[in-house]
């Protein structure tokens, strides 16, 4: 079988992957601090005895568009956006559940008084998981700091600090979007507070998705896929062509 087939499966079949890392993209334009996949293709020389004579296609992900998303005034007083660069670290949902990072601040506050993200994630204070007592009011200041107005204390003036959010700022270069979405550091040691980072209260930011670029890239990629299985098919009918001849031979 002519090996030409075997190129143009291979440039199908990751034109399909690259499809489906877009189609998550387009699914997370309206999720909190969602932050894009890119991807790109390349070609890689099939070696073997002698010269290398196809190339195949290859999709890779490098790494995550880090770009901030638009922020949205919501006046609400648990939601927090980063102001600049930053991430707010939470209790990653993985099985160990090591220490991760998002730029999601839709927080809310459990039953139990934990203070979690709109993924459900604890949101991590100084040390360790932040839990609330009750309280007839929240606020969170600039620096991640948490007050409240402790139920039935009877002074609307009364505030307690209860923890603070930790916030950090790595270098980009040290860190990496995993297949939970969350951000994590690429030798998995936890980071240290910054005390740079600053919030924004009654704000959040949302995805950093493109719509029209995203769009548009779905299109490419489903003429490419078109492209790819007219080679194929022209393949099997060159191929059926042979064997006729060769059968009237």
């Amino acid at each position: 079988m002519d090996r030409s087939l075997y190129i143009a499966m291979s440039g199908a079949k990751q034109t399909l992957q690259a499809q489906n890392s877009n189609a998550n993209n387009l699914a997370n334009m309206q999720t909190t601090g969602f932050k894009s996949d890119l991807d790109w293709f390349r070609s890689r020389p099939v070696t073997g005895a002698g010269y290398p004579t196809r190339v195949y296609a290859m999709i890779e992900k490098p790494a995550a568009d880090f770009m901030p998303g638009a922020m949205q005034t919501t006046g609400r007083d648990l939601d927090v956006a980063i102001n600049g660069e930053g991430w707010i670290a939470v209790q990653g949902g993985d099985y160990d559940s090591k220490e991760a990072y998002t730029r999601a601040g839709d927080l809310r506050i459990t039953p139990e008084g934990l203070l979690k993200n709109g993924a459900g994630l604890q949101v991590l204070g100084q040390n360790g998981p932040i839990t609330i007592p009750p309280a007839e009011k929240v606020t969170i200041g600039s620096d991640g700091t948490i007050s409240i107005i402790p139920m039935g204390s009877g002074n609307a003036t009364t505030t307690v600090q209860v923890d603070r959010i930790k916030l950090v700022k790595p270098d980009i270069k040290d860190i990496e979007k995993q297949g939970d979405g969350l951000i994590h550091t690429k030798n998995g040691q936890p980071l240290p507070a910054d005390a740079d980072v600053s919030l924004n209260s009654g704000v959040l930011e949302g995805s950093n998705v493109k719509g029209f670029e995203a769009m548009t890239e779905m299109i490419e990629l489903a003429k490419n896929f078109e492209l790819q299985t007219k080679v194929m098919k022209s393949v099997d009918e060159n191929s059926a062509a042979s064997a006729k001849l060769m059968q009237i031979g």
